[in-house]
C-alpha cells in the first residue's frame, strides 16, 4: 500500500488538543463578527429573483461588461452576469433581484401593486429587444423567476435537511460504535459546517443552492473520514486497554495519517481543477466544497477525537464510584 507517512511516525495529537481547539474556536469566532461586518448575502434562490439565460446569435464581440451595461439601461440595477464556458463564448446568465419588469413599470408610483402575468410575459420580449438593440441578434432562452415565499421556503428546507443530516449521523455512529463516539463527530460536523460558512460571509459571497448542496456533501466526505479514524480507534481498544486512551487515539490518528491526507489531496486536487477550469457557474461550489474539505480533514485530527476522549473519560469517571460500591 502506498504510504507518505512512514508507519513508525508518531505526532502528539492529543499533546496539543487545547492548542489546536482554541484555534477552532477563533475561526468559528472570527466567522461570526464577519457576519455584522459583511451582512449575509443570499442569492435568489433563497432571497426571490429572476434567472434568464441569453444567447447571442450575431458576430459581434460580446461580454459579460457590455452585458451589464446594457441591463443596467434597461433599468435592472446590481446584476450578476455569467459567461457560459469559455471565453468567447456567447451565452450568457444573468441574474437579479426582483421581477423582470416592462418598460413603464413604475414601482416608486405604485409600490403595492404586484407584477400581472401580462407584464410579466411582455418583460422579457422587452428585454431581448433592449439588448438586441444593443448588443446584436439575441434570444431569451429561459426565464425563471422565484418569488420571496418560495425563497423563504428553500432556506427554510436548507436548514431542515442539514439539522436533520446531523441527527442521521449522530444516531448512526452512536449505533456503529458508541454513544461516546458519536457527540465527536457530529460537532466536528458542525464545526466544519459553522467554520466554512463563516469563511464565506467573510468572502463576500452569496448562499444559495449551489452552496446549500456543497455543505450537505461536506457533512458526509467529513463524517466519512472521521469514521476511518474511529473504526482505527475501536481495532486498538480490542488489544489494549481504556486507561492508556490517548496513546490510542494517538496511534490510531497516526496510523490513519497517511490515508486521511492521500484521501484529502486526491479530492482537493479535483477540485482545484474545476475551480480553475470548470468555469464560473460550477466554481461557487468547488470553492467552497475545497474550503470545507481542508476544514473537514483538520477537524477529523483536531476536533472530533479530542471530543470522543473527553466523553469517554467522562463515562469511565461517572462508572467508576458504581464500580467501586460493587
Amino acid at each position: 500500500m502506498f504510504e507518505i507517512i512512514k508507519p513508525d511516525t508518531h505526532i502528539d495529537f492529543m499533546g496539543r488538543r487545547k492548542l489546536f481547539i482554541g484555534f477552532s474556536l477563533f475561526l468559528l469566532l472570527i466567522g461570526l463578527a464577519a457576519i455584522p461586518l459583511r451582512g449575509i448575502k443570499t442569492g435568489i434562490d433563497f432571497s426571490g429573483g429572476t434567472e434568464i439565460q441569453l444567447r447571442f446569435t450575431g458576430d459581434a464581440p460580446v461580454d459579460e461588461g457590455g452585458v451589464r451595461a446594457a441591463t443596467a439601461e434597461f433599468g435592472i440595477e446590481g446584476a450578476d452576469v455569467v459567461r457560459f464556458g469559455i471565453e468567447g463564448a456567447r451565452e450568457f446568465l444573468v441574474k437579479f433581484q426582483g421581477d423582470l419588469r416592462p418598460p413603464g413599470f413604475d414601482a416608486g408610483a405604485e409600490p403595492d401593486r404586484e407584477v400581472t402575468p401580462e407584464e410579466r410575459k411582455a418583460g422579457p420580449a422587452a428585454f431581448e429587444a433592449a439588448l438586441e438593440a444593443k448588443l446584436g441578434p439575441v434570444e431569451v432562452d429561459r426565464v425563471e423567476f422565484v418569488g420571496p415565499k418560495v425563497g423563504a421556503e428553500l432556506r427554510r428546507d436548507g436548514a431542515l435537511a442539514m439539522t436533520l443530516s446531523w441527527i442521521a449521523i449522530l444516531i448512526y455512529i452512536a449505533f456503529r460504535f458508541s454513544l461516546s463516539y458519536a457527540p465527536g463527530a457530529v460537532i466536528g460536523l458542525i464545526h466544519d459546517v459553522l467554520t466554512t460558512c463563516g469563511l464565506w460571509v467573510l468572502f463576500g459571497q452569496p448562499f444559495d443552492l449551489q452552496v446549500l448542496a456543497a455543505l450537505l456533501t461536506l457533512a458526509g466526505y467529513s463524517v466519512n473520514d472521521t469514521i476511518v479514524v474511529y473504526d482505527r480507534i475501536r481495532e486498538n481498544l480490542a488489544v489494549r486497554t481504556k486507561h492508556d486512551l490517548e496513546k490510542v487515539v494517538n496511534d490510531a490518528l497516526n496510523q490513519t495519517l497517511s490515508r486521511t491526507i492521500l484521501t484529502g489531496v486526491t479530492t482537493l486536487t479535483a477540485l482545484l481543477a474545476l475551480i480553475v477550469l470548470g468555469g464560473p457557474v460550477i466554481r461557487p461550489f468547488a470553492t467552497i466544497m475545497f474550503i470545507g474539505i481542508v476544514i473537514g480533514t483538520y477537524s477529523s485530527l483536531f476536533v472530533a477525537a479530542p471530543i470522543m476522549i473527553w466523553m469517554e473519560q467522562r463515562r469511565m469517571e461517572r462508572a467508576a464510584p458504581a464500580t467501586a460500591r460493587a
